[in-house]
C-alpha cells in the first residue's frame, strides 16, 4: 500500500517564512490570527506573546489600513515568531505590509484588482523573497465556477485556487503557500485530497468559520484529522470563535493525537459515574491547566475512583485518583502515595517537576 504521507507532505516545496521553514517534510507548523486591532501595537504584541507561550509558531495579523501596516515594523521588534500580513481587496496594503516587514502576505489575487496590481504585489514579493499565501474560501468562489460545477464544490474551489496560483507563477514567482477553506467539513476534506495531487506547493489547512469552542473543535478535529492523516498539510489553524490561545491548545492536541507531534503532557481522564465522590470535572481541568507549562512527553491520568483508579491508570506514566476526602498517586500502575484530597494537585505537580531527577 502506498504511504500517503510519503506521497504528499514529504514532497511539497520548502518555503521559508521568517526564520521558519514549512513544507518539504518539515514539522507541521501551528498558526493562529490575532483578533486585536493591529495598529494597537501594545495589545497585539501582548496577544502574540501569549500565543507564542502556548505554542503558536506563525501569526497572522490583519492589515486593513496604512496605520496597521506601519504597526508591523514595531510589532516585529517585540515578537519571536514570523508574522503574516492578511490583505483584503487593497493591493496597496500588500505592498505596505511587505515594506514594513511582514514575513509573508496572504492575498486572494482575484479580489485585489486587475493584472497590473497583482503584478505589482508579486514583483515586490519576488524582490524581497517574501512568500505569498494564496487563499481561496468556498464563500468567495467565482460565479462562473459555481455555474460550471452546479454549485459550490470541492472541484470548483481547487480550480479557483490553482487558477490564482498559475497567475502568480506566470509572473515568474513560485514562492507560494496555498490555502483552500470551507465551512463544509467533508467538502474541505475532498478539496484537499484533490489539490494535493495537483501541486507541490505547501498547503495551509483549516476549517473556516468552524464556530464556537464546542462546534469549532469538533468540526476542526474531524476535518483536520481526515486531511492530516492522509499526509496532506504543512501548516494548520484551528479557527475558533473565542480566545485564539484555545486554537493553539486544540491544534497541538490534534497533532499529538495523530502522532504527528511529540512532546507535552497528555492528560487522560475517566468519565464521571455513580462511584465518583470528588469533583472529577474540576480536578481534570485543573490538572490540564497545571501541566501546560511542564515540558514532559508523558501521559497523566485523572481518575474519580480509588477502587478502580490504579487499574484504569495503568497505561499512564502517572495518575491521581480521588475518593471521599482523600486520594492516591499512582506511578507506573503502583500506588506510591495516599494523601488528603486537597493535596492531590500540588503533590502531582511536585512529582512532575522532579520527574527526571
Amino acid at each position: 500500500m502506498v504511504d500517503m504521507k510519503e506521497m504528499y507532505r514529504d514532497h511539497t516545496k520548502a518555503v521559508r517564512i521568517g526564520d521558519r521553514v514549512i513544507g518539504g517534510g518539515n514539522p507541521i507548523a501551528i498558526q493562529s490570527m490575532t483578533n486585536t486591532k493591529t495598529e494597537d501595537v501594545k495589545a497585539t504584541v501582548e496577544q502574540i506573546q501569549r500565543l507564542t507561550a502556548a505554542g503558536c509558531e506563525i501569526i497572522r495579523c490583519t492589515v486593513p489600513s496604512l496605520e496597521a501596516a506601519q504597526a508591523i515594523a514595531e510589532i516585529k521588534k517585540q515578537i519571536t515568531i514570523p508574522l503574516v500580513a492578511d490583505i483584503h481587496f487593497d493591493y496597496k496594503m500588500a505592498l505596505a505590509g511587505m515594506e514594513y516587514g511582514a514575513d509573508k502576505i496572504r492575498i486572494n489575487p482575484g479580489n485585489i484588482g486587475g493584472a497590473d496590481r497583482v503584478k505589482a504585489v508579486v514583483d515586490m514579493a519576488k524582490e524581497r523573497q517574501i512568500p505569498i499565501r494564496v487563499g481561496v474560501n468556498s464563500g468567495s468562489l467565482e460565479k462562473e465556477l459555481v455555474q460550471k460545477y452546479h454549485g459550490v464544490t470541492a472541484e470548483g474551489i481547487v480550480e479557483s485556487a490553482l487558477d490564482k496560483v498559475h497567475m502568480i507563477e506566470d509572473l515568474g514567482y513560485d514562492n507560494l503557500v496555498i490555502s483552500i477553506k470551507s465551512s463544509d467539513v467533508l467538502m474541505c476534506v475532498r478539496a484537499h485530497e484533490l489539490i494535493a495531487k495537483k501541486t507541490q506547493h505547501p498547503l495551509h489547512v483549516g476549517i473556516t468559520e468552524a464556530g464556537t469552542l464546542l462546534s469549532g473543535n469538533i468540526k476542526s478535529s474531524i476535518g483536520l484529522g481526515l486531511i492530516l492523516h492522509q499526509g496532506i498539510g504543512d501548516t494548520i489553524r484551528v479557527s475558533l470563535t473565542g480566545d485564539p490561545v484555545e486554537e493553539i491548545k486544540s491544534a497541538k492536541l490534534i497533532l499529538r493525537t495523530l502522532g504527528l507531534r511529540k512532546g507535552g503532557i497528555e492528560v487522560v481522564s475517566c468519565p464521571t459515574c455513580g462511584r465518583t465522590s470528588i469533583d472529577l470535572i474540576g480536578l481534570a481541568n485543573a490538572v490540564e491547566n497545571m501541566v501546560a507549562d511542564i515540558p514532559l512527553d508523558i501521559k497523566v491520568a485523572v481518575m474519580g475512583c480509588i477502587v478502580n483508579g490504579p487499574g484504569e491508570a495503568r497505561e499512564a506514566d502517572i495518575g491521581i485518583a480521588g475518593g471521599k476526602g482523600e486520594g492516591i498517586i499512582i506511578k507506573k500502575g503502583e500506588v506510591i502515595r495516599k494523601l488528603p484530597e486537597q493535596e492531590l494537585l500540588p503533590a502531582l505537580r511536585e512529582e512532575l517537576l522532579h520527574w527526571n531527577a
